[in-house]
């Protein structure tokens, strides 16, 4: 017999009420966290680079080195990898080392040098958190979801949707790569300008590193502007502001 029913139209309201809910939470339970740190670097990574390995220790170093020098938080996302090299660092130099930890079946566990964490279950709101009001963003080599947020960084500080930060790429044998698809495949198409590629060093030099965010501007988070988004209010539907609103409106 099967029980894969298909969902009445109440029953998806019911869902998406309960998702919503759920996101909001997330969002505000992790905006709360992150106010509680001012002055923080958010590290990315490969969750797979082991313990020994030069980027691993790199990281630490670098996390370690913030933290003695700048006295500023860590922030990652909490797991293995390059995450976890940077929390070592902050939690051996006696600083924050935060952590913004997902819920995944068969993933991710949390490393054992956090000070503070946030749980999060939707990827989404937790990359949010992430980037907010972080003074830079130091991206070392990763796979697939440290591209997505290193792209999502670039694409909001290049739109002006966030304030401009330090977006520094440690591994330059794996980043000038990269960049050289950016130069051929989409500067040269025209798809970008030439200042765009200035947004992210790539620098192995951990004293420019340190340099670069010692003299970016604190940003005490991100202030909401009503403004933004009035526009885009004043050209939506009235149909409804409950989820689905406008289906049960058309059916009922």
């Amino acid at each position: 017999m099967n029980d894969n029913k298909p969902l009445t139209l109440l029953e998806i309201s019911e869902a998406a009420d309960k998702r919503l809910s759920l996101i909001s939470k997330e969002f505000r339970n992790g905006f709360e966290f992150v106010k509680n740190y001012p002055r923080s670097v958010t590290f990315f990574g490969s969750a797979r680079t082991k313990e020994g390995e030069p980027y691993y220790e790199k990281a630490g170093n670098l996390a370690g080195r913030i933290v003695r020098e700048l006295h500023y938080s860590v922030m990652t996302g909490g797991g293995p990898g390059i995450m976890e090299a940077a929390n070592k660092g902050a939690f051996g130099a006696g600083g924050n080392s935060l952590g913004l930890t997902i819920d995944l079946p068969h993933e991710q566990m949390d490393n054992q040098y956090l000070t503070d964490k946030e749980d999060f279950h939707y990827f989404f709101s937790r990359k949010v958190c992430l980037a907010f009001s972080a003074e830079a963003y130091i991206f070392f080599p990763g796979g697939f979801g440290t591209l997505d947020e290193f792209l999502e960084i670039l694409t909001l500080v290049q739109t002006g949707k966030i304030p401009k930060a330090p977006i520094i790429m440690v591994g330059s044998d794996f980043w000038t790569p990269l960049e050289e698809i950016f130069r051929k495949g989409l500067l040269e198409n025209q798809m970008i300008e030439e200042k765009d590629l200035s947004l992210y060093p790539i620098t192995d030099n951990e004293d420019l590193i340190l340099k670069l965010i010692k003299e970016a501007p604190v940003r005490f988070g991100i202030k909401y502007n009503e403004n933004s988004e009035k526009s885009t209010k004043d050209k939506s539907p009235k149909i409804g502001h409950e989820p689905l609103g406008g289906l049960f409106k058309k059916f009922f």
